[in-house]
C-alpha cells in the first residue's frame, strides 16, 4: 500500500455494507480499495433476514441464486401468545407479483458477507484485512489515508473518496468529528443459534409475545435449526459466566413446556442502540450502513438498510467518478438516505418500545391485545401488502429529491417520480411467455422504458449510456393494470431503477436535458444546441 495506489475509493469496513459498496464500485469501472481492522470475515450469523429489495440487487449482482441455495425461505411470519397461534403474515401470498422474491430469506451475516465477498474478488479485488483507518486528512482533489496493520506498521494512501461502512463505532465517523446522537435501549438481549424442536411452524418466523416482552425464532439452514432472540431476565443481567442452559426456562415459560434444545451452537448477550449520525457526507467522506444509523432489530432492517445506502450511493460515485458528472450528484445520497434511517429509527423503536417496554400497559397489550389486533387487520389485502412492502423494502422512494422529476400527468394510481418501478413480467407479443422484466434492465445505466408507444430516437451521445425498452401495451394489458402502468406513458429510471423522469411522453430533449443537468452527458455532446 502507497500513496501512488491510483485509487478512486477507499471503503473502510468489509462487512456486508462495504462488500456492497465495492461489487458496485469494481463493476463500474471505479478503481476501489477495502481494508477492514478485522483478521477475516464474521463468523457467527448476527444478521439473519434478507428482503426481497436486497435480494433484486443480489440479483443484477449475480449472487441471488447462490443466496437462496443457502438461506431458507421464510414464507410467513406467526404471533403466539400464551402458547397458541393467533396470527400469520403470508409472504408468500402477498408478496407474489409485488417482486421475483415474495419472501424473506433467513441467510446469516457470515453467509452473505462469503457471497458478497467471493463475487468481489472475482472482479479482481481482495479485501486488506488486519488493517485498520487510523487518521485521514481531506484534500481539494482527495483523501490522504493513514493506515496501520497489526503488526504495527504503518502506509498510507491516496484515494479520490472515502466510504466509512465500519460499523457503530466508525473510525470514518468520528475522524470526521461527526455527532451520533441517540442512546443504548435499558435492556439486555441474548442471541443463540440452536437445535431445537417445539410448537414453531418450519421454515417460518414465529414471534412469542408476553407481558415479559417476547422471543423470536429464526429459521436456518440445516434440521431443526433455529436462531432465538429475546431479552435477558433482569435476574441474569451484568454476569460474564452466563450459559445458554440458564436462559432456557425464561424461554420455556413463554414458548411452550414442550420446546428442547437439543444443541445451543453460539450464545451471547448484547445491547442495542437507536442512534443516526448529524450527516452522511463530509466533503470527499461518506458514512454507510451502521456508521451512519443503528437501530433496533425489528423487522430486520438493518443489514438491508445499509446494502440500499451503498447501492445509492455507488451509481453517484461511479457517474462522478467514470463519467465525469457533476460532484453535488453526491449530496443526493444523503438527501434520499437520511430521511429513509430517521423513518426507520421512529418505526423500529416505537414498535421496539412497545415489545419491551415494562409499564403495566405495555405489558397488558403485549400479552392480550397486539396479537388479537394483527389477526384481525392482518385479514385484509390492503393491510397484508402494506405490511410486505414496508417490511420488504420495496416501498422506499425518494419522491423529494432533486433528482425526481415529472414531465406532464400521469392517470392516478400510477407509481411517482423517486418510487421504485414495479416488478413486473412481459410479453414481447401476444401469446408469448411471460418474463421477469427486472432482468432486461441494467443497473449499470439508465433505462429508458417507453410503454404503448415507440421510443425516442435518442442522440448518439447517449449511447452506452442509456439502454432503451419498448413494452406493448396490447400484449401486456393486464400486467400493466395491475401494476398502474398506464398506457401511453414513458419513464427514465436511474441505475438503481428508481424513477428519475416520468411523463405521458418523453421526448429526446427532455431525456438528454435531465442527464445534462448533472452532468450525465456532457453539454457539448448534447446537441441542445445544435
Amino acid at each position: 500500500m502507497s500513496a501512488d495506489a491510483g485509487i478512486d475509493v477507499l471503503v473502510v469496513g468489509a462487512g456486508p455494507t462495504g462488500l456492497m459498496l465495492a461489487n458496485q464500485l469494481a463493476r463500474r469501472g471505479v478503481r476501489v480499495a477495502i481494508i477492514d481492522r478485522h483478521g477475516g470475515p464474521a463468523q457467527q450469523t448476527r444478521a439473519i433476514a434478507v428482503h426481497a429489495r436486497t435480494l433484486e440487487i443480489f440479483a443484477w449482482l449475480g449472487v441471488a441464486e447462490p443466496a437462496i441455495a443457502l438461506g431458507r425461505k421464510g414464507d410467513g411470519v406467526n404471533l403466539w401468545m400464551r402458547g397458541k397461534r393467533v396470527a400469520r403474515l403470508p409472504f408468500g401470498d402477498i408478496g407474489r407479483g409485488q417482486s421475483r422474491f415474495p419472501y424473506v430469506l433467513m441467510l446469516g451475516q457470515d453467509d452473505n458477507e462469503h457471497i458478497v465477498g467471493a463475487r468481489l474478488r472475482e472482479q479482481g479485488v481482495d479485501v486488506w484485512w488486519s488493517t485498520e483507518l487510523v487518521a485521514f486528512a481531506q484534500r481539494d482533489r482527495g483523501v490522504v489515508a493513514t493506515l496501520r496493520r497489526s503488526d504495527g506498521t504503518s502506509a498510507t494512501m491516496t484515494a479520490s473518496w472515502l466510504a466509512g461502512c465500519d460499523g457503530a463505532k466508525s473510525a470514518v465517523r468520528e475522524l470526521s468529528r461527526i455527532g451520533f446522537p441517540g442512546a443504548p435501549y435499558e435492556q439486555v438481549f441474548f442471541v443463540a443459534d440452536t437445535v431445537a424442536t417445539g410448537a414453531m411452524v418450519p421454515d417460518e418466523l414465529n414471534v412469542y409475545l408476553s407481558e415479559g416482552g417476547f422471543h423470536l425464532f429464526f429459521p436456518m439452514r440445516g434440521t431443526d435449526r433455529w436462531r432465538v432472540i429475546g431479552i435477558l431476565p433482569a435476574a441474569l443481567t451484568g454476569r460474564d459466566d452466563l450459559a445458554f442452559d440458564e436462559v432456557v426456562p425464561h424461554i420455556r415459560r413463554e414458548a411452550g413446556a414442550d420446546l428442547a434444545f437439543a444443541q445451543c451452537l453460539w450464545f451471547s448477550t448484547y445491547r442495542i442502540h437507536h442512534r443516526c449520525a448529524e450527516r452522511f457526507r463530509d466533503r470527499r467522506a461518506f458514512l454507510l450502513g451502521d456508521a451512519a444509523h443503528v437501530h433496533s432489530p425489528a423487522g430486520g432492517q438493518g443489514m438491508n438498510t445499509g446494502l440500499q445506502d451503498a447501492f445509492n450511493l455507488a451509481w453517484k460515485l461511479a457517474s462522478v467518478i467514470v463519467d465525469g458528472a457533476d460532484d453535488t450528484l453526491l449530496d443526493t445520497y444523503a438527501e434520499e438516505r437520511m430521511p429513509v434511517a430517521h423513518r426507520l429509527l421512529r418505526t423500529t423503536d416505537r414498535a421496539f418500545m412497545l415489545a419491551v417496554s415494562g409499564s403495566p400497559l405495555a405489558r397488558v397489550a403485549r400479552a392480550r391485545v397486539v396479537a388479537r389486533v394483527a389477526a384481525f387487520a392482518l385479514r385484509f389485502s390492503f393491510v397484508r401488502q402494506f405490511a410486505f412492502r414496508t417490511v420488504s423494502q420495496i416501498g422506499i422512494g425518494y419522491p423529494d429529491s432533486r433528482l425526481s422529476r415529472k414531465h406532464g400527468r400521469l392517470a392516478g394510481g400510477a407509481p411517482h417520480a423517486g418510487d421504485r418501478f414495479p416488478w413486473l413480467e412481459v410479453r414481447e407479443r401476444e401469446g408469448a411467455p411471460p418474463k421477469d422484466f427486472y432482468a432486461r434492465l441494467d443497473d449499470t445505466r439508465f433505462n429508458f422504458v417507453a410503454i404503448g408507444q415507440p421510443p425516442p430516437t435518442l442522440p448518439p451521445s447517449l449511447d452506452g449510456r442509456v439502454l432503451v425498452h419498448s413494452l406493448a401495451a396490447g400484449a401486456n394489458a393486464a400486467e400493466l393494470a395491475r401494476v398502474r402502468l398506464p398506457a401511453p406513458s414513458a419513464w427514465l429510471l436511474r441505475p438503481d431503477v428508481h424513477v428519475g423522469l416520468v411523463g405521458v411522453r418523453l421526448d429526446a430533449r427532455a431525456v438528454t436535458e435531465y442527464l445534462v443537468r448533472w452532468r450525465l452527458v456532457p453539454e457539448a455532446a448534447s446537441g441542445l444546441h445544435s
